[in-house]
C-alpha cells in the first residue's frame, strides 16, 4: 500500500510529465511580424559607401551626400556645373531575396551641365556592384536600375521604370533588348512624395510596386548587354582594368549585389529606405522562423 505522502509525490510528478510532453509535441506559436530593416537611420549615413565618378571611394565631393531634418538629401549646391560626377550610395550589405521601399521626392533645380534624360530623374539600383568594385571613372554600377521620374510641365511619364546597365533582363520568356523599359505607373509631380518598392527574388522573378500597384514585372536578370548610355561600353564606361573581366562574366545570372541610391545631377529626397529580408530559417521549429522567407538559409535558425 502506498502511503499518502509518496502517493501526492507522484500524481505531481505525473502531472509535470504531461505539460511537459505536450509543450513539446504542441506546435510553437510563430511570430510573423514583418521584421523591416530601416537602412536609412534618419540621422546619419552609418552603413553606407559613397562612390562618385572621378572620385576615390568614400570622397563625398562637394558634400552630395548628407542628412538634414530626417532627410535623406541629394544636392548640388555647392557644384558651379555638372561634369560627370555620377554618383550612388551604396548599403553596405548585399541582399539576394528582398523586398526594398523607398519614399522619394525631388527638389530645386537640375545642376547646370547635366544630361537633359537626368532631369527629375533618379534611381534604386538593384543586386548592384559594389561601391568598393567600382573603376574610379566609372558613371554606373552593373546592376538593375528602378528608375525614379517625375514629371514636369512639358512632360508626363511614368516610375517605376527599369533601366539595366550592364545587364539584361527577360520579360515573357523572351531576352529584352531595350536598355530600359517603362511601367505602367502613373505619373508624379516632382514635389510630391512617392512610395516605391522591388520584390526581388535572387534571379527569378522582379516586381517594381508603386503606391501599392504592381507596374513591372520581369524576370532572370543576368550581366550582359549594353548600357543606358549608347555611347558606354565596357570599355569606355570607366571600368578600368575590370573590362575584360566584366566581358568574360556575359551571360551569367545576377543572383544578388548591393542597393544604391542615385544621384545624376537632379537634387532628389529620401525619407524611408528600408528592407525586409526574404532569405531566413525556414525551420518551423526555431525561434525565428518567418511565414514569409521564400528563400531557406537554416544557418540562421535559433532555437532554444
Amino acid at each position: 500500500m502506498i502511503n499518502q505522502p509518496v502517493m501526492k509525490l507522484y500524481i505531481a510528478f505525473s502531472f509535470l510529465s504531461i505539460v511537459i510532453l505536450i509543450s513539446c509535441t504542441s506546435p510553437r506559436k510563430q511570430d510573423n511580424t514583418e521584421d523591416w530593416i530601416r537602412l536609412f537611420n534618419k540621422k546619419d549615413l552609418t552603413g553606407w559607401d559613397i562612390k562618385i565618378a572621378k572620385h576615390d571611394l568614400n570622397d563625398n565631393f562637394n558634400h552630395t551626400f548628407y542628412v538634414k531634418d530626417s532627410i535623406l538629401e541629394v544636392d548640388y549646391s555647392r557644384y558651379g556645373k555638372f561634369n560627370g560626377e555620377f554618383g550612388h550610395l551604396y548599403y553596405k550589405e548585399p541582399f539576394s531575396y528582398y523586398k526594398v521601399r523607398v519614399e522619394y521626392r525631388f527638389a530645386g533645380q537640375q545642376l547646370t551641365g547635366g544630361p537633359s534624360y537626368a532631369h527629375l530623374n533618379s534611381g534604386v539600383m538593384l543586386h548592384a556592384q559594389s561601391a568598393a568594385s567600382n573603376g574610379k571613372d566609372q558613371s554606373f554600377p552593373v546592376s538593375l536600375e528602378m528608375q525614379l521620374l517625375a514629371r514636369d510641365s512639358n512632360e508626363t511619364r511614368p516610375t517605376g521604370n527599369l533601366c539595366t546597365p550592364g545587364t539584361q533582363v527577360s520579360m515573357n520568356g523572351k531576352l529584352v533588348e531595350s536598355h530600359c523599359i517603362n511601367s505602367s505607373s502613373k505619373s508624379y509631380p516632382g514635389s510630391e512624395w512617392v512610395t516605391v518598392e522591388a520584390i526581388v527574388m535572387g534571379d527569378s522573378i522582379i516586381r517594381h510596386i508603386v503606391d501599392g500597384d504592381t507596374v513591372l514585372t520581369y524576370e532572370h536578370p543576368q550581366i550582359g548587354g549594353g548600357f543606358v548610355n549608347t555611347n558606354l561600353t565596357w570599355t569606355s564606361g570607366g571600368f578600368g582594368a575590370d573590362s575584360l573581366l566584366w566581358m568574360q562574366k556575359q551571360g551569367k545570372a545576377l543572383k544578388e549585389g548591393y542597393i544604391a541610391l542615385q544621384a545624376e545631377s537632379h537634387p532628389v529626397e529620401f525619407r524611408k529606405v528600408e528592407l525586409l529580408n526574404l532569405e531566413g530559417c525556414m525551420d518551423k521549429s526555431a525561434l525565428n522562423y518567418k511565414s514569409y522567407f521564400i528563400k531557406a538559409n537554416n544557418s540562421k535558425c535559433v532555437y532554444k
